[in-house]
């Protein structure tokens, strides 16, 4: 499935909750699935990962769920140090 990162831009300090049951059943409703998300050292910004079949899911489950998707960029499969045969 395409993975998309997403930037959010917030106007105050935000605390990450992933276990929030409206947000989730909105994901699961569009087709999205988050994986994980870092949140800046301001705590106003955060960068997502997120499978889903397109970026229109995307912009739906935030518009759904009143959070923004300032940025989304379709990226491919994951590369770090870990994935080099010895």
């Amino acid at each position: 499935m395409p993975m998309f990162i997403i930037e959010r831009n917030f106007a105050e300090e935000i605390e990450l909750d992933p276990n929030n049951e409206v947000i989730l059943k909105i994901n699961e409703d569009v087709g999205v699935k988050w994986l994980y998300s870092f949140l800046s050292l301001d705590k106003k910004k955060t960068y997502c990962l997120y499978e889903t079949p397109n970026a229109e899911a995307v912009y739906e489950a935030a518009r759904r769920a009143n959070v923004p998707a300032d940025t989304v960029i379709e990226v491919d499969s994951p590369v770090g140090p870990a994935m080099v045969p010895a």
